[in-house]
């Protein structure tokens, strides 16, 4: 199996979130998620995800891994998060892939999926989006306008039976998949779409692009 260039072994039995998208770029919206799922979720370490290229996003306007990882790199001030391109270095596409490959790889790491409720309501376009719930822990997390479609979409009713109360979130890792929660943490506002539409007003820009 490749090598991969990011995290190296977790510990025994660690609790490690996973974080996937594009990162394009980077914004305090993923590390506000990311701290409340090391706080609300009992989590050791979020692997940031850096997608190559997310299948379900167009090409047009996606800026090189090189650089969105490095962006994501220079923002992040919290050892216990760590920005990977593990999908480049496994050569994976889909979720599904990744986790598999990643669960045999750490066999003794709990690891959990995390997203934003937008990706609840997407969900259902991912590959083999059923056998990703039957993987991993899931932990959604609310995001403005999106927590009511969240609840009420596709995926939310195909696996009611496997949501757990947000009160039982810090020890999700420690669950049997299908296991789902949905938080209603503090929100925050930022969007990398809206980040990159004001760099395009700006010429290109880059000051205050990570809010």
């Amino acid at each position: 199996m490749p090598a991969l260039r990011g995290p190296g072994k977790p510990a025994a039995k660690a609790r490690v979130g996973l974080l996937g998208g594009s990162f394009n770029p980077a914004h305090g919206g993923h590390l506000h998620i990311s701290r409340l799922a090391l706080e609300r979720l009992g989590l050791d370490q979020v692997w940031w995800l850096v997608s190559p290229q997310n299948p379900l996003k167009p090409a047009a306007g996606m800026a090189p891994l090189d650089e969105r990882l490095v962006r994501a790199r220079a923002m992040v001030d919290d050892r216990r998060i760590v920005v990977t391109a593990i999908e480049r270095d496994l050569g994976t596409r889909y979720a599904v892939d990744t986790l598999g490959l990643l669960k045999r790889r750490f066999p003794d790491t709990r690891f959990v999926w995390v997203m934003g409720a937008d990706n609840l309501v997407q969900v259902p376009r991912w590959k083999r989006w059923r056998t990703v719930f039957r993987t991993v822990p899931i932990a959604v997390f609310a995001r403005p306008t999106y927590s009511s479609r969240a609840l009420s979409g596709r995926a939310a009713r195909r696996f009611a039976g496997a949501r757990v109360r947000a009160t039982r979130a810090g020890g999700l890792a420690d669950l049997r998949p299908p296991a789902w929660v949905f938080l209603r943490t503090p929100l925050h506002g930022a969007s990398a779409t809206r980040i990159r539409a004001r760099r395009a007003a700006e010429g290109g820009r880059t000051p205050g692009e990570t809010e």
